[in-house]
């Protein structure tokens, strides 16, 4: 059947026909896709964060999909839909996402590892959160490039080292921050392509180049404008937000 929509009855008969494909596909057929994709549906149409929260969640645990564990890491993290903010629940669905190769997952494993205390239920690893950082980079997540170029830039620290005696987890290679800067950029993230052409300009990681480096500065601030233009007229995950 085709719809007009145009017409807001035809909207609305749409979207009930919608969801009741989405409840047959998830509870018939146990497809957990399908289950996903209600979860979403119950986020973003019906507004009802608590049963979408449930669905993530029991959709994960049964199903091992990595994209309901991302969903509902975000809610654990941020303290959404009935539930308390808890960064330890939130990193362990993030790791069970990470490990089916979601790699939105992996950046947000990789970063509470690095950035996270033990008050928070979860024992810091830079090392280990690097390297989920590089996975998630390499894998197409732009801001695991961003984080794993800012890193490099500035190591990371042992957390008993002093200036004295500066030691590091994860030393500061500007050659790897070039690497992953160039990376995010070509994926779009504006901040990337901003280390990039300060890096062509002092020629860190890279020869000196004031040709890319305008290049890659004049790259930044059209993403910059293009998102302002969009910020204007589109929110995402309001369910979350």
């Amino acid at each position: 059947m085709a719809y007009d929509f145009k017409s807001e009855s035809e909207v609305k008969e749409f979207l009930q026909n919608l969801g009741i494909e989405y409840r047959f596909g998830c509870y018939s057929e146990k497809k957990p896709e399908v289950c996903h994709l209600l979860g979403d549906y119950l986020e973003a149409v019906k507004k009802d964060y608590e049963k979408a929260r449930k669905l993530y969640k029991s959709n994960c645990d049964d199903y091992q999909f990595g994209k309901s564990c991302l969903k509902y890491g975000t809610y654990a993290l941020l303290g959404k839909a009935g539930v308390k903010e808890d960064y330890k629940t939130a990193y362990q669905y993030f790791k069970k996402g990470c490990e089916q190769n979601v790699m939105d997952s992996c950046f947000n494993e990789g970063l509470l590892s690095i950035t996270s205390s033990e008050k928070c239920g979860i024992k810091p690893d830079m090392t280990k959160g690097m390297s989920l950082l590089v996975k998630g980079c390499e894998g197409g997540n732009a801001n695991s490039c961003y984080y794993a170029s800012g890193f490099y830039i500035s190591g990371l620290r042992k957390e008993n080292s002093d200036d004295k005696k500066v030691e590091y987890d994860v030393p500061k290679d500007m050659k790897l921050a070039f690497k992953y800067a160039s990376k995010g950029c070509d994926m779009g993230n504006v901040y990337c392509c901003v280390n990039l052409s300060q890096m062509y300009s002092k020629g860190e990681g890279i020869g000196k180049n004031e040709e890319l480096a305008k290049k890659y500065k004049d790259i930044a601030l059209e993403m910059q404008k293009e998102s302002q233009e969009v910020g204007k007229t589109l929110t995402f995950q309001e369910g979350l937000s």
